[in-house]
């Protein structure tokens, strides 16, 4: 498993969040070893308004099929469009070339920090 950076914020869906400007949206290390090998991302449009919690997006893996929920609202500036041709850079650099999407922020949902993400998923 990819050792959880510990200046990001995650989601207990498995998001994380920097504090970038715009901020920088993706899934764990966790939540690409769970889903497997990942074939296809459905992403917002630049310029989607979107909100803390909400469905954004999904991620489809060789296993199933999962959403993408936004830990954040606020208006989407730019999607990593090399993941969008290359799904696989998501579980081989969750935390850098696996980016999905970078937001310019108006608010931020509830947000866990490494230690308490961790701790929520252990076992």
């Amino acid at each position: 498993m990819t050792e959880l950076p510990t200046h990001l914020h995650y989601t207990v869906e498995h998001e994380w969040l920097d504090d970038g400007a715009p901020a920088t949206v993706g899934i764990t290390g966790i939540a690409a070893d769970a889903l497997g090998d990942i074939v296809y991302l459905e992403l917002p449009a630049v310029g989607e308004e979107i909100n803390a919690g909400a469905v954004v997006g999904e991620i489809e893996s060789t296993k199933s099929v999962s959403e993408l929920y936004s830990p954040v609202s606020g208006t989407v500036v730019e999607i990593n469009q090399a993941a969008v041709d290359d799904p696989s850079v998501v579980n081989s650099d969750p935390y850098g070339q696996g980016w999905l999407l970078k937001v310019d922020v108006t608010s931020t949902g509830p947000l866990l920090t490494a230690d308490e993400y961790t701790a929520q998923n252990a076992g």
